[in-house]
């Protein structure tokens, strides 16, 4: 799922009985949100503190990303296939001071500390939500939770790319698609990587930017991630 991690725990919430087949994909989880929903949610965020554009798609969206990134910014991409599919992901990680190269090349075991602080505060943190609700909230999904500090206040800059088809009107109805239509595809994506399913292990909501964060929505008019 966008903004999940894959996880070794068998104890997260995977709802089996209830999910989809792993892969596929269901109409109301995938479709475009009309301008007028878009526009309103938008200007939800705004009202509740957030910085947001609405951008035609991945192209606008990758120029945007790279105008954001100051020179020399500590910036840390989280999982996520809105960032690989844009584009934003490749561009982020070539910049100098991209934290995901470094990271990937340090020893799990004997480097998790620095890896910890690295994760947690960076300078920029690029990512997506699971779902965005009509009433200016983002819904953040992970199974490992090395996101979540960064997201959830860590970062001087918060942003995020939410596709057109992530928009859902309440907090339950961000649950549904998270456990209906996120969580099989990325499981997919992980049992493929890595081995092993992923989970819903840890939730973040934001129904505003952390105090000493930045928060910038991106929201996208098309379809493009889980």
């Amino acid at each position: 799922m966008d903004d999940f991690q894959p996880t070794g725990r068998a104890h997260g919430t995977r709802h089996p009985d209830t999910a989809p087949p792993a892969g596929a994909a269901r109409p109301a989880h995938t479709a475009p949100a009309t301008e007028d929903r878009l526009q309103r949610a938008a200007a939800a965020l705004a009202g509740h503190g957030f910085a947001v554009e609405v951008l035609d798609g991945a192209a606008a969206a990758r120029e945007r990303v790279r105008a954001l990134l100051p020179d020399g910014a500590s910036v840390l991409t989280t999982a996520s296939e809105t960032l690989r599919l844009t584009g934003v992901e490749a561009d982020a990680n070539a910049r100098p001071g991209a934290l995901k190269p470094r990271l990937l090349a340090m020893d799990r075991e004997r480097g998790a500390d620095e890896l910890r602080r690295l994760l947690a505060a960076p300078d920029v943190v690029l990512g997506s939500a699971a779902a965005l609700l009509e009433t200016g909230a983002l819904v953040i999904a992970s199974g490992s939770g090395s996101q979540l500090p960064a997201n959830g206040g860590g970062a001087g800059h918060a942003i995020w790319l939410v596709g057109a088809q992530k928009l859902v009107p309440d907090l339950p109805a961000a649950l549904r698609r998270i456990h209906e239509h996120a969580l099989p595809l990325e499981s997919a994506r992980t049992e493929a990587a890595y081995g092993q399913p992923s989970a819903v292990n840890q939730l973040l909501v934001l129904h505003a930017p952390p105090r000493f964060t930045r928060g910038t929505v991106l929201l996208l008019r098309e379809a493009v991630g889980y």
